[in-house]
């Protein structure tokens, strides 16, 4: 029988490891980067006017590849502007590799990096209690929302930081992709418990318009190749199994029956496309952009 099946937050190495499978195999970072060549500039187009200084938020910044594209349109756009970005990261290892990246660097001259080792909610809570509001020209989230216990409540706080050109920027897995089918039919079935929720961005007009906020969406085409999963003790096809079912060695501790239907669902074209022998999962993208 299989073991109880664990989440696989529950082990950050093989998270990690897994995380960085996904990137490889996916083509997450180039359709993000893709957006911000040739959509942030319009995003931006207004946020530092007649401003000395530009003030950016990145919650959940990671190691901060996306955060140097983004500041590096900023800049482009308000070349005489200094730069104040800040960053609020729970996880040290991520922080540190940020630093790094900084460090290896070049053209971030008038741009001055502050890094806070906290969560969204930590923040919140830390800005309420030294009864601080700093405002923002420029606040995004990408792929962090799945992390905090109350996402309306989150979009709500940090929208209510934004100065009166700002935007809110919130990238997330796609109501369209193959993640939304997955959760939806089996979010059930993961031993998640609380450490993560499933939100896409199918679910974010619904918050949005009953908090009466103005947005525009757009929508990534994106795919990752999981073609190794389907190879019977194949290890990076059991790591890309962790990483889309947020389970720790799902293929030896899930119930045979799950893990069954889960791999006939991996095949159907409600989450992937079958390609020259290869299977592409559909790992779409939604960008959410709020309007002060």
């Amino acid at each position: 029988m299989a073991s109880p099946m664990r989440s696989l937050l529950a082990d950050p190495d093989r998270y990690l490891q897994s995380f960085r499978l996904f990137l490889e195999r996916s083509t997450e970072h180039q359709c993000m980067q893709e957006f911000v060549d040739r959509q942030l500039p319009d995003v931006i187009a207004s946020i530092g006017n007649e401003k000395s200084t530009i003030n950016v938020l990145s919650v959940g910044g990671g190691a901060g590849e996306m955060d140097l594209q983004i500041l590096s349109k900023i800049r482009a756009r308000y070349p005489g502007a200094t730069i104040n970005n800040e960053v609020i990261e729970p996880s040290a290892d991520q922080i540190a590799k940020y630093k790094e990246r900084v460090a290896q660097s070049s053209n971030l001259e008038n741009i001055t990096f502050t890094w806070h080792k906290e969560t969204a909610y930590e923040y919140e809570s830390r800005m309420n209690a030294e009864k601080k509001t700093k405002k923002w020209d420029f606040i995004h989230m990408i792929q962090m929302l799945y992390y905090v216990k109350d996402v309306p409540a989150t979009i709500r706080y940090f929208h209510s930081l934004l100065e009166s050109q700002a935007k809110l920027l919130i990238i997330l897995v796609s109501g369209k992709s193959g993640w939304e089918t997955l959760w939806k039919k089996y979010g059930s079935s993961f031993p998640l418990e609380d450490l993560c929720s499933y939100v896409s961005s199918a679910d974010l007009p619904r918050m949005l318009d009953s908090a009466g906020l103005k947005y525009r969406l757009y929508e990534l085409p994106s795919h990752m190749d999981i073609t190794s999963c389907f190879i019977e003790g194949d290890k990076d096809g059991e790591l890309l199994l962790d990483f889309l079912t947020e389970t720790l060695d799902f293929a030896k501790t899930a119930p045979p029956e799950l893990k069954h239907q889960l791999m006939e669902e991996l095949r159907k074209p409600g989450c992937s496309e079958n390609r020259d022998g290869k299977v592409f999962f559909n790992n779409n993208l939604g960008v959410i952009v709020i309007e002060p």
